[in-house]
């Protein structure tokens, strides 16, 4: 199969699904091109409540697929990061659910999503110690702000993968769940965050994002929304609150 991303977009929630299995889904330069705009179409969906970036099969992604590169080092990692950009700049909540390895651009890839959820066995990795690649700064600071320097610092010194234990403990995952249970467990929580308030969880992620100045902005957009309002009277019903932003 040629390597691509495909998505599907059900009941709110948009799947992505890097599709690259005879690289164990390493990204190709034209799949690291094809990101950003596949983003900026799923943000402009008012269907799309909840992002989900996931690998096909038993693997998440393990990088740049090096067999395919034909510029130089520095090329390849610049695509890297517009869609690293692109996937952290997605206004709604992302989610990253990781089966197998995630490794090099693959856990930068994950690193940008808002949350990781993982499966047992998961081995996580920053590589680019191992080819003698300096590793970008906004994806350093991305790690750094997730784990800490102290363990961004290991993951970029050694290049050696940690399993999802110590994963979690360091706070590059989310949840570990068992074998064969992520895929419940994705769709149970996302169908949690498309009940939401989306006005609610698009101004926090800018917040928490450090996106400044926007107070005004959104206290303006919350003010005509209805959204409180109808949050407010659902609870008061006792019923399920639906909330009509959009965005």
């Amino acid at each position: 199969m040629e390597p691509r991303l495909s998505h599907r977009v059900a009941d709110a929630v948009a799947t992505v699904v890097i599709g690259h299995p005879a690289r164990r889904n390493a990204m190709t330069p034209d799949m690291w091109r094809a990101l950003p705009p596949l983003l900026a179409s799923l943000a402009d969906d008012p269907r799309v409540g909840v992002l989900v970036l996931t690998g096909e099969g038993g693997t998440f992604c393990t990088g740049a697929d090096i067999s395919s590169m034909r510029g130089s080092a520095a090329e390849s990692r610049d695509l890297a990061v517009l869609a690293e950009d692109a996937l952290a700049a997605f206004p709604k909540p992302t989610l990253a659910a990781v089966r197998g390895h995630c490794v090099g651009g693959g856990a930068q890839l994950a690193a940008a999503c808002d949350l990781r959820f993982a499966e047992e066995g998961a081995l996580f990795g920053v590589t680019p110690a191992k080819l003698g690649i300096v590793y970008p700064a906004s994806a350093t600071r991305r790690l750094v702000s997730l784990v800490g320097p102290a363990t961004a610092k290991w993951l970029l010194f050694s290049g050696e993968l940690i399993g999802t234990e110590r994963a979690l403990r360091t706070g590059f995952v989310d949840e570990v769940l068992p074998a064969g249970e992520l895929g419940k467990r994705v769709e149970e929580f996302t169908r949690v965050l498309v009940s939401r308030s989306r006005l609610t969880q698009v101004a926090a992620k800018e917040f928490a994002d450090g996106r400044a100045g926007r107070e005004a902005y959104w206290a303006e957009v919350e003010r005509g929304s209805g959204d409180t309002a109808e949050g407010v009277a659902a609870f008061l019903e006792r019923r399920a609150p639906r909330f009509g932003w959009v965005g």
